[in-house]
């Protein structure tokens, strides 16, 4: 089985407002950088890109 050490919790933020709307897991052997995504922000009332912030 794998280990359970490989896989972590990030925080998604918006790249418009700054607010902090999702949280997700990801393996930080395999996706070493920043993580990006287009979701909905419920502040801007519109999909745009979320990215992995620090914690």
């Amino acid at each position: 089985m794998a280990k359970k050490e490989d896989r972590i919790i990030i925080t998604m933020a918006c790249t418009t407002c700054k607010s902090r709307n999702y949280t997700t897991m990801k393996n930080k052997r395999n996706d070493t950088d920043r993580m990006e995504f287009k979701k909905y922000c419920k502040f801007c009332r519109q999909h745009v890109p979320h990215r992995e912030t620090k914690k």
